[in-house]
């Protein structure tokens, strides 16, 4: 028989990014995103910081392999969606790590999103400009 191993899921959102997070504890500490390594998906030292950053809070990092698929937006969504989805998978995980996780911000949902233009008008808020006469 296989032996079975608890493989915690979560997502994450922000903007229009979206991360399906897995976590898989026993881990050596692995970061995969999109079948990618971590340091190669991740180019810059904000955005390698800014998806640990659950991890590094909690003192988890060296425990679980995680493995995302992350899509749409851009770095910076998918950076907030990817620690999203890692925060409520840890939660999961160890539902204790919830008030630290909360503290951080790492648990709520970042609602804000680009507002959508208006028929009749240039964009969101722009208005054609008014002529007297």
């Amino acid at each position: 028989m296989t032996e079975t191993q608890t493989v915690y899921t979560a997502v994450g959102r922000r903007k229009t990014s979206s991360a399906r997070v897995r976590l898989t504890p026993g881990g050596s500490g692995k970061i995969t995103i999109n079948d990618r390594e971590f340091e190669d998906y991740c180019y810059s030292e904000m955005m390698q910081r800014g998806v640990a950053r659950p991890l590094d809070i909690t003192e988890t990092k060296a425990d679980f392999d995680v493995f995302i698929r992350v899509e749409g937006g851009g770095p910076t969504g998918q950076t907030g969606a990817m620690a999203h989805g890692i925060a409520r998978a840890l939660q999961k995980f160890n539902p204790e790590l919830r008030p630290v996780l909360k503290k951080a911000g790492l648990i709520t949902r970042d609602p804000r999103m680009k507002e959508r233009k208006k028929s009749g008008q240039p964009g969101a808020r722009k208005r054609f400009q008014f002529s007297k006469r």
